[in-house]
């Protein structure tokens, strides 16, 4: 494998790849490969597909809608993420985009979005969002593509949330001290913050626990990669 040699998601794969198998590939990733990345007939590329690990392939063939790659051999083995899931209710439409790659990056499993009483969007382009989770997940060399759920009122995502799933929740000037080690997921309130009856619910929920990000206010993307950034290092923690 180079460094220099593209990495793509290959979806909707049928069977277990092998050595030597020969992959069509999209007119989309035909184009990438022969345009953009400049590739020729024998060049080198590296696929995942979130099942059978990481591949090194080669260009067999290549035009304008269509190219094929043969597999040569296994790079690394499937290999899960191990991370959280991020419920957090949608921003605005960059600021969405921006949370979603970088929680891909950060390790994020599932993103679930949730309604609360100050979410200042109810429309989600799931189509857009899936393929920025997969251009990060391309780029940072993870092995697998973060689920991306439906969008629902936190009320009923809590009300079904077992005890034993413990969520961290950062509170504004309510939580102390940093996430708690050992947490599945992590809840980001919008940009407006959490309102009383939903705070209220959250304190006398089992599983959630409270932590402060610090004295300052931040914004609910910032606020949702520094938490995943301290909840990664506190799960790795002997």
């Amino acid at each position: 494998m180079s460094r220099t040699d593209p990495r793509l998601f290959i979806a909707d794969v049928s069977s277990p790849w092998k050595e030597g198998e020969l992959l069509p590939l999209s007119a989309g990733h035909a184009h990438y490969l022969g345009k953009v990345m400049r590739l020729q007939p024998g060049d080198g590329v590296v696929l995942f597909n979130g099942r059978d690990g990481e591949w090194q392939a080669v260009v067999e063939g290549l035009q304008k809608k269509q190219a094929t790659v043969r597999l040569s051999s296994c790079l690394r083995p499937q290999q899960d993420t191990e991370g959280v899931e991020l419920l957090f209710a949608p921003l605005k439409r960059d600021a969405t985009e921006l949370l979603i790659r970088m929680g891909t990056e950060l390790g994020v499993t599932r993103f679930r979005p949730v309604l609360t009483a100050r979410t200042n969007t109810h429309r989600l382009n799931y189509e857009r969002l899936s393929l920025i989770a997969q251009e990060a997940a391309e780029q940072c060399e993870r092995l697998d593509i973060p689920v991306l759920m439906p969008l629902e009122p936190l009320a009923a995502v809590l009300a079904r949330w077992p005890a034993r799933r413990k969520m961290a929740v950062a509170l504004e000037r309510q939580g102390t001290g940093g996430p708690p080690s050992g947490c599945d997921a992590l809840l980001i309130g919008p940009e407006g913050g959490f309102a009383e009856e939903e705070v209220q619910r959250l304190t006398r929920h089992e599983a959630v626990q409270s932590f402060s990000l610090g004295p300052r206010i931040l914004r609910a993307d910032t606020a949702a990669c520094a938490a995943l950034a301290q909840i990664s290092a506190t799960n790795r923690q002997p």
